[in-house]
């Protein structure tokens, strides 16, 4: 477990408190924070005890807070701590304890930041694209955002388990195997099937296929061409004409060709997922119905009839009896449907499946990464676990908004394979994949993002990939000029030199990771990384400025060897930071900018 001074005062300032009030109980400190303060003017940290425990011990919270700036100020690591407003107190620590922070930084290198382990198990469900076709922009921000926080929660020190959850079975699969079906005629002969003439269009071969089976092909992009020309292969006019148990052979070979597919996408993006779980498998198995018979058990199931949703007139709504799940009774807005009036499962009775199935395996906190749409879902998917695991698994959902793809100012709007929308493996080839992956974590991911495809491989400060690569590039330029010295000579290094404004920033910057990682991984947000990688790429570009006009600030100089040995100590725990995060962000740091 790394050091993190936040949480380090945080307890030294409890100790204090305990000191001074033998008599409260444990439970009255759990609301106590060691933050950075709103004004950087106001010190390096604020602290609200005296607040929150002057409320619990009825006390003048501003009288408790000059007593705990007392003790406060005591400290080898303080050098002044201030009451403030009407229960703070505000720290400043001293010089030689923040430099002690940097030998911390060079013995973990990369490692810095990893947090103590924490009990329990997470599963973070990720992706989960319907198998119908090639991955685009919006599963790209989802499996970014995803990858990024289940390795944040793993570097907070959480048991993570990556999943995909494979949704195989329902109307869009059917769908997809109906245009699977359409490519493979096309692959045969005509005379095969007879469904048109030789020569026929593509539009009228798709017509002739409609008209022929009663259906309605939704999937028309290329991307399923190779398949129909695989099922030919394999196959020949076997499959004609189309049955129940044939169309059935058309889906599974189809989703097993997609969800290959969408792993070499993955793969290229860098993601890979721990578990794959096939809904139809689920559904097969009967979890369904163990999920209902479980809920039955604590009577959270009934039959009876739903209000029209709201914005739906009387004329268009039919009242109908359904088998109902006591969503209310958890929070939700109202109880929900599990079997439609013709007896057969909702996709919400799947997902309490897909849900009944992750708390068997022993998870403890269950993750998911959603499209914004999904919005309206996430009230009943709680009350489902809730009622699954008898209030004892939480889940918790990340929306991720809609992506604009922009080039030369204008919107991208499709790819030519995939036919009306611009593919994950279009976007790689363009820009790269670290340019995605760290692009796609400068957003909130509830925030729209628009993602221009000329402004992340511009060298420039607006561009935040550049920015930060070019921190660490500059870091390893440095250390390789002075002969590429270990971490561990230069964790020996005397600091006392370290004394400017900048280096002093720049070192409270890198001490201020480990904390980072601890809440972004609370808050799931993931996009805080990028954030604090930005802001650390410019403490330390400021830093490198300021040596330009100010010789005696240079990180190498011969004639002071021991303000070099500083300096170099103070750049290799900034490149060994930027490393830690960018790994957290699954993006490769760069030695040297090309």
């Amino acid at each position: 477990m790394s050091h993190d001074i936040f949480a380090h005062l945080r307890g030294r300032a409890i100790a204090a408190l305990r000191l001074l009030l033998p008599e409260l109980p444990e439970e009255a400190f759990l609301r106590v924070t060691m933050e950075p303060p709103r004004e950087a003017s106001h010190g390096d940290m604020s602290t609200n005890a005296a607040l929150v425990i002057g409320k619990a011990a009825k006390l003048a919270p501003p009288k408790l807070a000059a007593e705990l700036a007392a003790a406060l100020a005591a400290l080898p690591e303080v050098e002044e701590a201030t009451p403030a407003g009407p229960g703070f107190v505000n720290l400043r620590l001293r010089e030689d304890y923040l430099r002690a922070q940097l030998p911390i930084v060079l013995r973990e290198a990369e490692a810095f930041g990893q947090g103590a382990a924490k009990p329990g198990r997470v599963n973070v469900e990720y992706v989960s694209a319907n198998p119908t076709g090639p991955m685009h922009v919006g599963h790209c921000r989802g499996a970014v955002v995803g990858d990024g926080l289940a390795a944040l929660l793993a570097k907070a020190g959480f048991d993570v388990t990556r999943e995909y959850y494979i949704n195989d079975a329902g109307a869009q699969v059917q769908a997809l195997g109906w245009a699977a079906y359409w490519r493979y005629l096309e692959a045969l002969p005509v005379a095969s099937h007879g469904l048109w003439a030789e020569g026929a269009t593509p539009e009228e071969r798709k017509a002739a296929v409609e008209a022929a089976y009663g259906t309605t092909l939704q999937y028309g992009g290329e991307y399923l061409v190779p398949v129909g020309v695989a099922l030919a292969a394999t196959h020949g006019a076997g499959l004609v004409p189309p049955d129940t148990g044939r169309l059935a052979l058309v889906r599974g070979f189809t989703v097993t060709a997609m969800m290959a597919e969408i792993r070499e996408d993955l793969a290229l993006l860098g993601v890979k997922h721990d578990v794959f779980v096939s809904e139809a498998e689920l559904v097969a198995e009967g979890k369904l119905e163990q999920a209902e018979a479980l809920l039955n058990s604590q009577d959270l199931i009934y039959r009876g009839t739903l209000p029209p949703p709201k914005g739906k007139l009387p004329e268009d709504w039919e009242e109908r009896e359904q088998t109902l799940f006591r969503s209310e009774k958890f929070g939700d807005d109202t109880d929900r449907p599990l079997r439609k009036s013709d007896g057969t499962g909702t996709y919400f009775a799947n997902d309490i499946a897909n849900h009944l199935h992750k708390i068997e395996r022993g998870f403890d906190q269950l993750v998911h990464v959603w499209g914004a749409d999904h919005g309206g879902y996430v009230k009943r998917m709680q009350a489902a676990v809730a009622a699954l695991s008898n209030r004892k698994v939480s889940l918790d959902v990340v929306l991720t908004q809609i992506v604009h793809v922009v080039k030369d100012g204008a919107p991208v709007r499709m790819s030519k394979r995939a036919g009306s929308y611009i593919t994950l493996r279009d976007l790689i080839e363009e820009v790269g994949r670290d340019a995605v992956r760290f692009t796609m974590l400068t957003r909130k991911a509830d925030a729209q993002m628009e993602f221009d495809l000329d402004l992340v491989v511009q060298q420039s400060r607006d561009n935040p990939v550049f920015y930060v690569q070019y921190a660490h590039a500059r870091c390893r330029s440095v250390l390789r000029a002075a002969g590429d010295p270990s971490l561990e000579n230069l964790a020996e290094a005397p600091l006392d030199s370290l004394t400017d404004p900048a280096e002093l920033g720049l070192i409270r910057r890198l001490a201020a990771w480990p904390r980072l990682v601890e809440a972004a991984a609370i808050a799931r947000e993931p996009h805080r990384v990028a954030f604090f990688l930005n802001d650390l790429a410019s403490d330390f570009h400021l830093l490198w400025n300021k040596g330009k006009d100010d010789n005696t600030l240079r990180f190498i100089q011969a004639d002071a060897p021991a303000a070099t040995q500083a300096r170099l100590a103070l750049v290799a725990a900034t490149a060994a930071v930027v490393r830690s995060g960018l790994g957290v962000m699954g993006v490769t740091p760069v030695e040297e900018m090309r």
